[in-house]
């Protein structure tokens, strides 16, 4: 369809009509940076659900709005493509029926369901048939990021970034859309220091903390956003569907309902507490303490879960030997998994709110966003020593320890282990730093902004 032009392309594609029905509109900051004109063979991952077919659709159609020719523009979605051997046919096809001269684009979106696409791909690289191309290949496994690193070496093409990941929408990014915050202090959030922060209007704050609070609930998926603006409730398809696609993708990879359903719940009952394969595989039936590690590997390729590995200070890098945390990518996520294992008519009412409403469990599920905007841009780890640290990152060869406060206000006994060290700090529901025991408290706002934006401290 998007060779009858641009503005037929966003009237008649169902990706882009949906985009535009809906209240909140979101541009991914990635549209501005995937390939225009370098040759190469590109891959975008992302969770499933998370818009990586509408970005390429708008990618599309930034295309043919800057003349680049319709007809040298393709969309393949691997969900119906065989094998490689068919891969290799219909890509051969398009490039061959592109009339004119200048680079062509391809996208085959979903990838990892083609069978040896890798060899696929392969293929026509060093046939020289994609010399002119720009190919954008995606997964919602991030394995079609490592196997195209690792199988396709030299093939790639001359650009300096080749990989991309989509990832939810940080809380930041989540304020601006909604207009929670002006363009100027979100600049002040993720660029100013606390105390620059400090000058921030007082309303300002009161949206801040609404805002965030609303942000556990909806995550940073533009899907369950719009459910907000629109019904002011997360519906229960909207959980549902992302579920399905989790339950969907492990099943397609030969893994069992009844253990993932296991692994799931134990990950949801430890939300926030280090553990160990083996204290994990005591708690169910899977017998082996591997089987365990499996099925959360498994979660974190498809970037619904990630481990957090505990840190060897003396390195600067995991210890394997240590227990650690096994995080959700996004509150969302959380949400999404806890329907599905304690189903009700409700889910929003019944599953989200309580856990959102409780200190006890909603203080966890701020540390996880926390540790999930840091990861983004920085190694980040857990501690455990004498004490337990919520997140540690690793930036200009030094770590950082940051022990994250919700519902309650950090006292100087809860905070021994953070004290030892020289670049703790303590994020806490605070509108100014401050400090407790000689440790710095920063508002919790600041720094999820400046962590979601790759800047520490």
């Amino acid at each position: 369809r998007h060779r009858d032009g641009a503005e037929a392309f966003s009237r008649s594609d169902p990706h882009l009509r949906r985009l535009a029905s809906q209240p909140l509109v979101w541009r991914s900051p990635l549209l501005d940076e995937l390939p225009r004109t370098e040759p190469g063979i590109y891959t975008l991952g992302g969770a499933r659900q998370i818009g990586k077919t509408t970005l390429l659709k708008q990618w599309m159609q930034l295309l043919l709005e800057k003349r680049r020719r319709p007809d040298r523009i393709a969309y393949l979605t691997g969900e119906l493509i065989g094998d490689h051997h068919a891969l290799v046919r219909l890509v051969q096809e398009e490039l061959e029926a592109a009339p004119g001269s200048g680079p062509s684009y391809l996208v085959v979106d979903e990838i990892t369901y083609v069978s040896g696409w890798q060899r696929g791909v392969k293929f026509l690289a060093d046939a020289g048939l994609l010399d002119r191309s720009v190919l954008i290949l995606t997964g919602s496994d991030l394995s079609v990021i490592s196997e195209a690193r690792t199988q396709l070496p030299g093939r790639r093409g001359r650009a300096e970034r080749v990989d991309y990941h989509l990832h939810p929408l940080t809380f930041t990014e989540s304020c601006g859309l909604r207009g929670v915050l002006a363009a100027e202090e979100r600049r002040v959030l993720e660029r100013g220091s606390t105390r620059a922060v400090k000058a921030l209007p007082g309303d300002a704050w009161d949206r801040l903390e609404l805002a965030l609070e609303r942000y556990l609930i909806h995550g940073g998926f533009l899907t369950a956003m719009n459910d907000l603006e629109d019904s002011g409730k997360l519906r229960p398809a909207t959980l549902a569907t992302y579920s399905d696609w989790i339950r969907g993708d492990v099943l397609r990879r030969g893994k069992g309902e009844v253990y993932l359903r296991e692994v799931l719940g134990a990950v949801d009952r430890r939300l926030g507490s280090q553990v160990t394969w083996n204290a994990l595989s005591r708690d169910l039936s899977i017998d082996h303490p591997a089987t365990v590690a499996d099925y959360v590997h498994l979660l974190e390729a498809m970037d619904a879960l990630f481990v957090q590995p505990a840190l060897r200070e003396d390195r600067l890098a995991a210890a394997p030997k240590k227990a650690r945390k096994v995080v959700p990518c996004d509150p969302f996520i959380l949400h999404a998994i806890r329907s599905w294992l304690r189903p009700t008519a409700a889910p929003h009412e019944e599953t989200v709110v309580p856990l959102v409403e409780d200190p006890e469990r909603s203080g966890p599920l701020v540390e996880a966003c926390v540790a999930a905007h840091a990861r983004r841009h920085f190694p980040t780890y857990t501690i455990k020593a004498a004490g337990e640290v919520d997140v540690a990152i690793v930036h200009r060869d030094r770590f950082w320890p940051i022990e994250v406060k919700w519902r309650s206000q950090p006292h100087p006994k809860d905070l021994r282990q953070i004290a030892k060290y020289r670049d703790g700090g303590i994020a806490a529901p605070v509108r100014e730093r401050r400090e407790i025991g000689g440790v710095p408290v920063r508002p919790l706002p600041w720094v999820l902004a400046r962590l979601g934006a790759g800047r520490w401290p």
